[in-house]
């Protein structure tokens, strides 16, 4: 089986690292770049063309749903997941019209994320 192939943006330094530390613990997932913002995530997702990109929402420069047009105009294959630590009804509205499958809290955990990255790939 091929191992999923994820893209993560994040601003925090410390939370992508250690995030992208967890996921390569999961053999079923092989993060090929982390980032940390929109603009890097278009460029990036429209090279390395992935089948998952994890998209913070609040970002400087390009929020979550920017980012996420972006990312799908430069790499339609890839699926995005938004990723984020607070959303409200229209915020989360702006990701999903974006073109994002799924919304994480970032709360939710690692089996979150891991459940989410799984679901957008299938």
């Amino acid at each position: 089986m091929a191992r999923v192939r994820v893209v993560l943006v994040e601003d925090n330094q410390m939370f992508r690292q250690t995030l992208a530390d967890l996921l390569a613990l999961d053999a079923a997932i092989e993060v090929v770049a982390s980032v940390a913002n929109g603009r890097e995530a278009v460029e990036v997702c429209g090279r390395l063309r992935p089948d998952v990109a994890v998209v913070d929402y609040r970002m400087p420069g390009l929020n979550g749903a920017e980012a996420t047009v972006g990312v799908r105009e430069a790499s339609p294959e890839t699926r995005v997941v938004c990723l984020t630590a607070s959303v409200s009804r229209s915020e989360l509205d702006e990701i999903l019209a974006a073109g994002a499958v799924r919304c994480v809290m970032k709360d939710e955990g690692l089996a979150g994320i891991v459940e989410a990255i799984y679901a957008a790939a299938a």
